[in-house]
């Protein structure tokens, strides 16, 4: 539908994507209805606030793994500093974890990318409602996964580690003794079920809990 033939009050969407090529296809395919108009575009995590403080979309639809901050990491920025924009998130990963983190951080809706457009401008419109918007299959799992075991500081100890760093190195870098870094990853390691904190920072990522 031609612009000038849009509702006199659009629904303004902030798009936060890292993969060029998705974000514009994404842009442009909401364009195209008569009630979405797409106000900013950002491929990094941190551009996301000062976007939202400067364009004040009434919903942001945000990847989680992006550049610079993560998609979940900026739905709780936008909570305290932008309330009045729904967050939707939008990702490749339906991981369970992430579907908690999410809810956690004041999203109001989560789909994964293989879903029609039609279903996405659905959510769109719905969440701007009031509505939680989540895909039902990723809802069920999880229900059935149970909340994330790890503590905040087994995930800061876990992440911190992720670069190889031995155990000093985390400990200089969250302020920890060297005992309680290794009793944090000890813990991590066996909430996880796996041998050595690289396969638990693994398994951690692979179930949203990072």
């Amino acid at each position: 539908m031609p612009r000038d033939h849009r509702p006199a009050k659009s629904i303004r969407v902030l798009l936060a994507e890292d993969q060029g090529m998705m974000r514009g296809a994404l842009a442009l395919l909401l364009g195209m209805e008569p009630d979405i108009e797409v106000v900013a575009q950002v491929g990094a995590g941190d551009a996301i606030v000062d976007a939202a403080l400067v364009h004040r979309p009434d919903v942001a639809l945000l990847d989680i793994e992006l550049p610079g901050r993560s998609g979940l990491d900026a739905a709780a920025d936008l909570r305290d500093q932008a309330p009045d924009c729904r967050v939707l998130i939008l990702t490749t990963f339906g991981r369970p974890g992430y579907l908690r983190r999410a809810m956690d951080a004041g999203a109001a809706g989560f789909l994964v990318k293989d879903g029609p457009v039609e279903e996405l401008a659905g959510a769109i419109r719905r969440v701007l409602t009031g509505e939680t918007v989540v895909d039902p299959a990723l809802a069920a799992a999880a229900l059935s996964a149970g909340p994330n075991p790890l503590t905040a500081r087994e995930r800061d100890v876990l992440e911190a580690a992720a670069d190889g760093a031995t155990v000093a190195d985390v400990a200089a870098r969250l302020h920890l003794s060297e005992s309680t870094v290794r009793n944090h990853l000890s813990a991590a390691i066996g909430k996880t079920g796996t041998r050595n904190r690289m396969e638990a920072l693994r398994e951690a990522r692979h179930q949203g809990w990072l």
